[in-house]
């Protein structure tokens, strides 16, 4: 009964591994050529649904991310190469609207403040515990 419990808690465990996210996209925003679609997916694995925040334009079913995407695909039919896309979207949205915004003088801050919280929070620690240090020694 064990051995069946653990084949089964495998399965379970190697299906949820194996799961890939489904996408949002609707079949008719699918490009008929392969390759443009396969570009229209990298590059909106890199573009941010601007209303869910946490999730690409790919994962997204918000209109706003819709939008995009068939702005995605009409900028790949056009022939614009991927960077002209994420420019002209960047431009548009402005540096928010990318998964991973460049390190630059305006971004500084969202890549440094994790850094930054994290010393502050080791800091605070460390001051805590030469504090509780010294009053369980205290020197006479």
């Amino acid at each position: 009964m064990r051995a069946l419990a653990a084949i089964l808690g495998f399965a379970a465990l190697a299906l949820l591994v194996l799961a890939a996210p489904a996408g949002a996209v609707q079949p008719d925003e699918v490009l008929a050529d392969p390759a443009l679609e396969a570009r229209a997916r990298s590059i909106g694995q890199e573009l941010r649904c601007l209303v869910c925040q946490n999730q690409s334009i790919d994962e997204s079913d918000a209109p706003l991310a819709r939008d995009l995407r068939i702005l995605v695909r009409e900028r790949l039919t056009a022939g614009d190469t991927d960077a002209e896309i994420l420019a002209f979207v960047t431009a548009r949205y402005g540096d928010f609207v990318l998964l991973e915004p460049p390190f630059k003088p305006k971004t500084w801050l969202l890549w440094l403040a994790p850094a930054a919280i994290l010393l502050l929070g080791a800091f605070g620690v460390l001051t805590m515990a030469r504090r509780r240090g010294a009053r369980a020694n205290p020197i006479r």
